[in-house]
């Protein structure tokens, strides 16, 4: 009996109760199934009942009380929680570190938060709040810092025709530089490879080019806009025309004035998606991922090939790019089952492709005024390039009608146009000379010189003999502190007392000293 189980196992109490269940409510057999089952396993017949009817009773898996705080209420322990989550938002720096939820706690125990200024502070009593509780409801309210600094939904938008939006935007090549760049400022060093890309929003047809630059400028976007939509030298690489919008980021060719004037005339709307910071975690890049994905693409697929041949020039890397280009334009759409040189042509508006003006015209569009003074050679500098203009203006203001692709230049002065000035040369070597055609400013100011000289001034002007003053009264005396001299030198009642001040300043009684050095002591007691 003592190698007896007293206790039922499952699986034997669950075929009791199957066999229990195959058998009438009133079969005697039922109790002979009871008593075999008791006595196998040393047990009453009482303990197989109460057995059976635990084995349908639900079973609670959690406490009453599961889920909820048991130190103090769920709306304070809440509270609690958005107080410390608030307060790791704030402290989260770019690199995403930001305070602990022990150091939270611990601020919150020893000096609390003000929600307002001058209003009391939140304290919560020491050791009512532990890290583990927190950090766990922190995750269950939704107040953890991966979903606080979870992204917004992403809102995927797509133009209904082709060259309705353009996505532009520029980025360094992972070649960086070129061997034999078309140009180099020696002040500036050596220029940077940008990648200058465009791509159709709609369909995600793209055109690159290569450009030699310092920085990202409204110059050299100005110039690869213009390629993009004018027709290609290359019959196959059919993208061209003006669109109808351009979308682009916040940097600084969507902030120059010249951009915006160019788009004005050429009939483009431009858009900038928001700046970061400015729409809470939502990425910016995200805003354009169509022409940013085109950069990745090229970077990965073409410009890996540079290990093997690099290009020389920025022509050459441009060829190369060109041809890559017209094989990636070729491949499949991103959802459509075509091309996405077949989608481009395929949803082009009803009334046909705008037309790019020729280069001259957006030259011209490229003008902006600006007010500049001469400089007193009659010369400006204008990006390092020098101009002369006429001698009237020097040292004068006017207004320049230059453009960003102009060699020449027009300036306006005294409601008049002048011009066209082109760049001139550094400064006039030693022992030449130049002279100017004499203009309307100078004769003017000769005749104010001759003037000048047939003037005289009465030398009572300078005697004041014609001028009789009026007598004042006798100014009051003003006090005066004379300056004490003595306060600022020693002064010792008698010569002992100075004998003990010269001891105690050398550090030495005076016995210690030489026979010479006790004389000239002596003597300058004596005069002073």
């Amino acid at each position: 009996m003592a190698s007896r189980r007293k206790t039922i196992p499952a699986d034997s109490l669950w075929q009791l109760r199957q066999r229990l269940d195959r058998l009438p409510r009133k079969s005697p057999e039922r109790a002979t199934q009871i008593a075999e089952v008791a006595a196998l396993y040393g047990l009453s017949t009482t303990t197989v009942y109460r057995a059976l009817n635990d084995c349908h009773k639900p079973h609670a898996v959690h406490r009453a009380d599961y889920g909820k705080p048991r130190l103090l209420p769920q709306k304070e322990l809440e509270r609690y929680c958005e107080l410390i989550a608030a307060l790791k938002l704030r402290t989260t720096n770019k690199q995403g570190r930001h305070l602990s939820t022990r150091r939270a706690i611990e601020l919150l125990e020893d000096f609390g938060l003000e929600m307002v200024e001058g209003s009391p502070a939140v304290k919560v009593p020491k050791g009512l709040l532990f890290p583990s509780t927190i950090n766990r409801y922190l995750s269950l309210l939704r107040l953890d810092q991966p979903r606080l600094l979870r992204e917004p939904v992403a809102v995927r938008f797509q133009a209904d025709y082709s060259n309705d939006c353009w996505q532009f935007d520029m980025s360094p090549s992972d070649l960086k530089h070129i061997d034999k760049p078309d140009w180099i400022d020696p002040a500036k060093g050596e220029p940077t490879l940008m990648l200058f890309s465009v791509v159709d929003d709609r369909s995600g047809v793209c055109y690159q080019e290569y450009q030699c630059v310092y920085g990202e400028n409204a110059e050299s976007a100005l110039r690869f806009l213009f390629n993009a939509m004018a027709p290609k030298a290359d019959v196959t690489f059919r993208f061209q025309g003006r669109p109808r919008m351009i979308y682009l980021d916040n940097g600084p060719v969507a902030k120059s004035r010249v951009f915006q004037n160019v788009m004005q005339a050429l009939g483009i709307d431009w858009k900038t998606h928001v700046p970061a910071g400015k729409d809470g975690t939502r990425t910016t890049a995200r805003s354009k991922g169509k022409v940013e994905r085109a950069f990745r693409t090229v970077k990965e697929a073409h410009e890996t090939l540079y290990h093997f041949h690099k290009p020389e020039t920025e022509k050459q890397a441009n060829d190369w790019l060109i041809r890559y280009l017209i094989r990636y334009n070729h491949q499949d759409h991103r959802s459509e089952k075509h091309s996405r040189l077949d989608d481009w042509l395929s949803h082009l508006p009803s009334e046909g492709l705008r037309d790019m003006c020729t280069w001259e015209q957006f030259c011209r569009f490229a003008r902006e005024p600006e007010r500049r003074k001469v400089g007193v050679d009659a010369r400006l500098s204008i990006g390092g390039t020098t101009y002369e203009v006429e001698p009237d203006m020097a040292g004068e203001t006017v207004v320049l009608l230059w453009g960003l692709f102009d060699d020449e230049m027009y300036v306006e002065f005294d409601d008049a146009k002048y011009g066209p000035y082109h760049p001139v040369s550094g400064p006039i070597p030693l022992h030449r000379y130049r002279a100017f055609k004499r203009g309307k400013a100078d004769e003017r100011a000769d005749r104010i010189r001759a003037l000048a000289d047939q003037l005289n001034l009465p030398i009572s002007a300078l005697t004041d003999s014609d001028i009789q003053l009026i007598p004042s009264a006798a100014a009051a005396p003003l006090p005066h502190q004379p300056f004490d001299a003595k306060a600022h030198e020693f002064h010792y009642p008698s010569v002992i007392a100075a004998k003990l001040a010269v001891a105690d300043e050398l550090a030495t009684p005076l016995t210690k000293l030489s026979t010479d050095d006790r004389a000239f002591i002596d003597h300058v007691l004596s005069e002073s």
